[in-house]
């Protein structure tokens, strides 16, 4: 099958579902307010994007997830990796990982406005709690899963600690570490979105629930659709970046 004809079948089920949303729209099998005609929330978003509603409010979303991951990325990884190295951190830590990792993160919306306020601060401080348990536990738990037989033939070769860490540690954790960071990924949209909803005064969130409480619903909607293209495209860009650090691997 050729790649046009394959990527076509492969997005066919969004093609079908968005006719399907037009017509039960247009029948008038669904309310308007309810559920506004796919070209009216198309046309919406046409008109935030020319009045620049749209861009002001992505450009402040975008930096606070950014911000937020890069973040949790880092330093989640890092803690990750020394929890594997190291016992006695491993010991002092697990016990706080585990209480936290299943708490629901959009608890910590309104600690986080409460410390840093409405901005950018209370934002980037919440994706970065909620985005960095993953990404620890995906580091710690690729860490811990090297096989013992190549740590052993790395030693016996007189590599030292910082150098095992590096050849044989790392690589062999990479896999369940992007595996973390897809999850980070998914949940800093849900957690940005939620917490500007709440307590904001900019980004995509704010701007969902300002055309809700105005009763534009479909530019409503067109919001909603944006924010989830840009975290299905973040998704495949995710993916694309895996399989070219893990190429070694085929």
């Amino acid at each position: 099958m050729k790649r046009g004809a394959l990527l076509l079948f492969k997005f066919l089920p969004l093609l079908i579902l968005a006719v399907l949303w037009e017509i039960v729209c247009r029948a008038g099998l669904v309310s308007s307010l309810v559920l506004p005609p796919l070209s009216a929330v198309i046309e919406a978003g046409i008109d935030l994007m020319t009045s620049g509603d749209l861009w002001t409010n992505g450009e402040v979303s975008l930096y606070r997830v950014a911000a937020g991951l890069l973040l949790a990325i880092t330093l989640g990884g890092a803690l990750g990796f020394a929890m594997a190295w190291w016992r006695p951190l491993n010991s002092l830590i697990s016990p706080f990982v585990e209480i936290l990792y299943p708490m629901p993160k959009s608890a910590l919306i309104p600690v986080t406005a409460l410390w840093l306020g409405f901005g950018d601060g209370s934002k980037i401080l919440l994706i970065f709690l909620g985005c960095m348990l993953p990404v620890t536990l995906g580091a710690f738990n690729g860490a811990r899963g090297t096989d013992e037989a190549l740590l052993w033939s790395a030693r016996s070769m007189g590599a030292g600690p910082l150098r095992v860490l590096r050849d044989v540690v790392f690589p062999s954790a990479l896999p369940e570490l992007m595996n973390g960071i897809r999850t980070a990924i998914a949940l800093s949209l849900i957690l940005l979105v939620s917490s500007e909803l709440i307590v904001a005064r900019q980004g995509f969130g704010y701007l969902i629930g300002t055309l809700g409480s105005d009763g534009a619903y479909d530019a409503m909607f067109a919001v909603v659709l944006i924010v989830a293209s840009l975290g299905f495209i973040a998704d495949r860009l995710h993916l694309a970046a895996s399989g070219w650090v893990l190429r070694w691997r085929m």
